[in-house]
């Protein structure tokens, strides 16, 4: 009996905390944001895998990260996202502002469709997140060679 209950509280303790990624540069993309092909194996988003040396090597959302407010793990779903954006940018290769918004267009909606997920966990996409998520995105824009507006790559957002 003594195993058993050792055993439960062993699993109950790893399932509150299995879904904080130990290593931030690594990502598990959720179920929902998966191919039809890849819907039994697990998608990791790796940044080490991007061809551009900036991106590959940035802190994404460190100011969320440092701050409890946010829930870890729904910080990697918008890192995930905002990697998942380099991707597209480096398979499409946009070649002017309009390409390239309609790329990050498609990523701030994402990140919109966060926002009942940051509600339910008592916490919310707000000033301190909505800057860090402003300055990645400018940073990506810059670091791909485009002088973007920054209100512009992040115009349908909702936070």
């Amino acid at each position: 009996m003594k195993k058993h209950i050792i055993v439960i509280i062993s699993l109950i303790l790893f399932s509150c905390n299995g879904q904080q990624v130990k290593n931030q540069n690594t990502i598990i993309k959720p179920e929902n944001e998966k191919s039809e092909k890849m819907k039994n194996q697990n998608t990791i988003v790796k940044q080490e895998n991007l061809k551009n040396e900036k991106m590959k090597n940035y802190a994404y959302l460190n100011d969320m990260y440092a701050d409890s407010y946010f829930p870890k793990f729904l910080v990697d779903k918008v890192k995930t996202i905002l990697i998942d954006l380099c991707i597209d940018i480096e398979k499409t290769s946009p070649k002017n502002l309009d390409e390239l918004y309609k790329l990050t267009h498609t990523a701030t909606i994402k990140i919109n469709d966060l926002q009942n997920e940051f509600f339910e966990h008592n916490s919310e996409i707000e000033t301190g997140a909505r800057e860090s998520i402003g300055a990645d995105f400018d940073f990506i824009a810059k670091a791909y060679g485009f002088n973007a507006d920054v209100e512009e790559l992040i115009a349908p957002r909702e936070w």
